[in-house]
């Protein structure tokens, strides 16, 4: 069965944040981490997971990508909210990367 993950990203500071898809989120995450693509997640230094989404069809995923990525600042703020208060690195427990390659 195929998965696919609708995520969000911001920094440390929790000020900007990136709405993204993927199908391998841990993958993924290694790669914002180690700066390996360039672009906007790279520029605005954005490693830290707050929040995700999983589905097994990547139309739904895509869909709910650009559903997220339309809206304000606040909707998504209380998105992360509801789901994780703390704003928590969801790829991370305790010191060690829970995704790593």
């Amino acid at each position: 069965m195929n998965q696919y993950f609708v995520y969000i990203l911001t920094n440390k500071s929790n000020k900007v944040l990136y709405i993204g898809v993927t199908n391998n989120l841990e993958r993924r995450m290694y790669e914002h981490r180690n700066k390996m693509v360039d672009g906007f997640t790279k520029r605005y230094n954005l490693t830290k997971l707050v929040h995700f989404e999983e589905t097994s069809d990547v139309r739904s995923a895509i869909e709910r990508e650009k559903q997220l990525k339309n809206w304000h600042r606040d909707w998504k703020i209380k998105l992360i909210d509801k789901f994780n208060a703390e704003w928590k690195d969801l790829s991370v427990r305790g010191n060690s990367v829970i995704f790593k390659k």
